[in-house]
C-alpha cells in the first residue's frame, strides 16, 4: 500500500491525476458489488441530481445515472474498510501536496445501459469544497466494446485539448484534482458500477 500511496501523491503533484489498477483485490471488489446489488433490490438508489440546495434537480439530458449516498456515520463494514483506504490517500496527499483535505463523501453510482454524464467539473461555485475526486470501479468485466469510458480533458498550448479515455475496469482507481480536470462519462453499452467520492477541505 505504501508504494501505491507514493505513486498517487507523486502523480497528483506532477500531473493532477493518477490511474491505479487493482487498487482492491477481487474478493473485496466482489463483496462491494454484491452489497451494491442488495441496495438496488432494497430500492435505495435514486436518480442523480445536478446542482445543490434549492438549485438541485434531476436533469436526465445532463446525467442519467442512479446513486446511493453513503452515510459516514452509518457505514457498512465493507464501506468502512473502503473509507479507511481513502483516508490513507487523504493523509498522504496532505503530507506531500499540502491540500488541507479534511473529509470524504461518496456514493455508489450505477449507470444503466445507454446512460451518460455530460462534460463537467466536480468543483464549481455550488460545490467549492471538493478538492480531489476518487473513483473506484466495481464492474465484473469490461472491454472497449462496452464503451462507457471516463473521458478526461487536458488543456494544452494554443487552446487545444488532449483527451484521455479511461475504461471502468473492475478494481481500477482514478484520482484527480476536482477543480482542474473537466470530464464526462460516455454512453455505456453495459451497466456500469462505481464508488465515486470527493475529498473535501471542510468537515
Amino acid at each position: 500500500m505504501e508504494d501505491v500511496l507514493d505513486l498517487i501523491s507523486t502523480e497528483i503533484y506532477q500531473k493532477s491525476y493518477v490511474i491505479i489498477d487493482d487498487f482492491v483485490d477481487e474478493e473485496f471488489r466482489r463483496a462491494l458489488i454484491a452489497e451494491q446489488n442488495e441496495l438496488v433490490k432494497q430500492g435505495k438508489f435514486r436518480h442523480a441530481a445536478v446542482g445543490k440546495g434549492g438549485q438541485k434537480q434531476v436533469r436526465t439530458e445532463i446525467r442519467n445515472d442512479e446513486v446511493y449516498w453513503m452515510d459516514a456515520d452509518e457505514l457498512s463494514p465493507l464501506q468502512k474498510i473502503y473509507w479507511e483506504k481513502v483516508d490513507e490517500i487523504r493523509k498522504v496527499l496532505n503530507q506531500r501536496c499540502f491540500l488541507g483535505l479534511r473529509s470524504f463523501e461518496g456514493h455508489f453510482a450505477k449507470y444503466p445501459v445507454g446512460s451518460f454524464y455530460k462534460r463537467h467539473l466536480d468543483q464549481f461555485h455550488a460545490v467549492p469544497h471538493r478538492v480531489v475526486t476518487v473513483i473506484l470501479y466495481l464492474n465484473e468485466s469490461w472491454t472497449a466494446e462496452d464503451e462507457g469510458a471516463l473521458r478526461m480533458y487536458f488543456s494544452q498550448e494554443e487552446g487545444t485539448e488532449r483527451i484521455e479515455d479511461v475504461l471502468p475496469l473492475g478494481g481500477r482507481l482514478v484520482v484527480f484534482l476536482s477543480g482542474e480536470i473537466p470530464h464526462e462519462v460516455l454512453p455505456t453499452k453495459k451497466e456500469r458500477i462505481s464508488i465515486t467520492g470527493w475529498l473535501k477541505d471542510i468537515d
